[in-house]
């Protein structure tokens, strides 16, 4: 692929993957290593998460059209191979995370997808992009099961802190670009919209009351977690990535 012409995005936004898309790959060994090398980069390059993830779906009978996708995530590597997580010292060590859903995303089975990223002290220190294991009967419900996800993954940043000396007493930041779902982590009162939604859920909301967390609503624009749910553009990806705290080492200064 070192002749190959760069790409801007690490997927098509227009394309969706399924199962039974073209014709089976000749190879299908050759796919399952390449994403499996590509999973273990995702460990610093946040911005292939979701479309790594996408093609770890197909991976026990790849089909043609999902080796071209993977191959477009390489030709978005070449073109910036020197993208690469930066930390800083902003002056404080505060606990937050942006948590989204792409609702009923997967035209495979209609799951929906979570995203998440965790900062502490304003740098970026873990993110996920995967499938909900059940399908969500409201986009409210999506997102509050990815709530539920990044809640735990705020729990476990905070008791790692501790053990290491690090406390901060204010409440860790969720934000959230879904008012229903924020409504539904601070309402006392069930209804019967909110029924169905699973009991291991709720833990939102406890932790809500236990002052550890407290939720917060963000405009979608500014929703940091999109890219780790759904494929976007040129200029959006360019843009969460700055937001992310990704520089290009090797770009003119």
């Amino acid at each position: 692929m070192l002749g190959s012409k760069p790409i801007d995005t690490p997927m098509d936004p227009n394309v969706k993957l399924t199962v039974e898309d073209g014709e089976p790959l000749n190879d299908p060994e050759k796919y399952q290593r390449l994403v499996g090398k590509l999973n273990y980069l995702t460990v610093t390059r946040p911005d292939i998460a979701f479309s790594v993830s996408v093609v770890s779906q197909f991976l026990a009978s790849p089909k043609i059209t999902h080796w071209n996708a993977v191959i477009r995530i390489l030709r978005y590597l070449k073109g910036n191979p020197g993208r690469e997580l930066v930390y800083r010292y902003y002056g404080h060590r505060r606990v937050k995370g942006f948590s989204d859903a792409d609702w009923a995303g997967s035209p495979v089975d209609r799951r929906s997808t979570t995203g998440y990223c965790v900062f502490v002290g304003g740098n970026l220190v873990s993110w996920k992009s995967e499938k909900q294991s059940v399908v969500a009967r409201s986009s409210a419900e999506s997102e509050y099961r990815a709530m539920a996800h990044t809640t735990c993954e705020l729990m476990w940043v905070r008791q790692l802190l501790t053990e290491i000396g690090f406390t901060e007493a204010s409440p860790m930041q969720l934000w959230c670009d879904n008012q229903t779902a924020i409504h539904i982590s601070s309402n006392p009162v069930f209804h019967e919209r909110t029924k169905h939604i699973e009991v291991d859920c709720h833990f939102v909301r406890e932790k809500t009351q236990q002052g550890l967390i407290s939720t917060c609503h963000v405009k979608t624009g500014e929703q940091l977690a999109d890219i780790f749910t759904k494929s976007l553009g040129t200029v959006r990806v360019q843009y969460l990535c700055n937001k992310l705290g990704m520089i290009d080492i090797y770009a003119p200064t």
